[in-house]
């Protein structure tokens, strides 16, 4: 991208990882983009024993309380090592970590279901409680779509694979700007839109007094964070009941969805990213 073409369009106002797929995570003031996304974004998941699926927040039939579970990451993540080990804290406030042997059984427990513990590495599932998950292994998941209408399905669970050697539902990066919550505040007044319920990596402030969804301008553009990252815009992010769930202190609250998930406007938006760098202020 020449200087020519260059716009500035605001700032990073935060940034967040999520070390196990649907688990709470963990808000950072730094981060490390890699060819497949934020440096130990998703790298571990659940795995149901009955079936080889990925545990998903998409079907809290299934999964009522993953969000009442909080990851984070022992020791710094680092491009040049294996994924390091994880802590997490169980709905009683018990601690376990990827270290324990008997992780699987006290997660089994907690979630009274049983699932192994997988992870991803640059690219390829490596297992960690399962040593027998195929390095190309494909992962799959269950959503759930509420009866609401406007979504694709109602009241009924659907499968969908998930890119190969991860634990990502679709593109590596999801982005959200304050003024899509801002938007979607105006459309919801009583809805709380905070940015952890839709789970984004970057969120971005834009410039100035920009309202609106202001990425929809951005589809098909490539986003420069600081010197070395380069984020290619690729579609938007259809939103799930996962944003209506309790998790932290955010209420359940069907009318997230109800009121604006269901709108093309509404849309938050997924990115691509590649190559390593630091964020700093995007344009």
């Amino acid at each position: 991208m020449s200087d020519a073409t260059q716009t500035d369009l605001g700032a990073v106002a935060s940034l967040w990882r999520y070390p196990v797929k649907s688990m709470m995570g963990e808000e950072l003031d730094s981060a490390q983009v890699t060819d497949h996304g934020l440096l130990g974004d998703r790298a571990y998941a659940l795995l149901d024993s009955s079936n080889g699926k990925v545990a998903s927040a998409k079907n809290p039939r299934k999964w009522p309380g993953l969000f009442a579970f909080r990851a984070n990451f022992i020791e710094p993540a680092d491009t040049g090592a294996q994924v390091p080990p994880v802590r997490i804290t169980l709905p009683d406030g018990a601690i376990v970590t990827s270290k324990q042997s008997d992780l699987s059984q006290e997660l089994s427990k907690a979630l009274n279901r049983e699932i192994t513990l997988a992870a991803t590495e640059r690219g390829q599932v490596v297992g960690v409680q399962s040593s027998s998950t195929p390095a190309s292994w494909k992962a799959n998941a269950e959503e759930y779509w509420p009866d609401i209408e406007g979504l694709d399905h109602r009241d009924t669970v659907t499968d969908f694979a998930l890119p190969t050697g991860t634990f990502f539902d679709c593109a590596t990066v999801h982005l959200l700007t304050t003024a899509t919550l801002n938007r979607l505040r105006n459309f919801y007044p009583q809805g709380r839109f905070e940015a952890q319920r839709f789970r984004p990596n970057i969120v971005v402030k834009p410039m100035g007094s920009e309202e609106g969804f202001a990425e929809d301008s951005w589809i098909g553009h490539t986003l420069a964070i600081g010197d070395e990252v380069r984020l290619s815009i690729t579609g938007p992010c259809g939103r799930c009941v996962m944003t209506t769930l309790a998790q932290g202190d955010l209420p359940e609250d069907r009318g997230i969805l109800r009121n604006g998930g269901s709108t093309q406007s509404s849309q938050c938006w997924r990115i691509c990213g590649c190559g390593p760098g630091w964020h700093d202020s995007p344009r």
